[in-house]
């Protein structure tokens, strides 16, 4: 692993980590400390787009309380199966 993907995943475990909420912090950071180091590069980056998106909405989606949109279903799928949420 290169010093950039050290970096890229250390960068994206504190996001996931310190959402703003704690349910959110919960989710996303037990999904990154599980599944970051062996997420393919096209799922970190799924990854991090879901992290520009609002913790409420995040939260929502993730629980089955909304429906996320196209782009971020597939990620929010998979942590949602991770936690019994759906």
């Amino acid at each position: 692993m290169t010093q950039v993907d050290e970096a890229r995943l250390k960068r994206l475990k504190i996001r996931c980590w310190r959402r703003g909420i704690k349910e959110m912090d919960l989710i996303l950071g037990g999904f990154a400390d599980k599944h970051l180091t062996s997420l393919s590069t096209a799922d970190l980056d799924a990854l991090e787009a879901l992290m520009e998106e609002n913790d409420h909405d995040l939260y929502q989606w993730v629980s089955g309380q909304g429906a996320a949109p196209a782009e971020h279903a597939p990620m929010i799928a998979r942590i949602a199966r991770e936690f019994g949420a759906v």
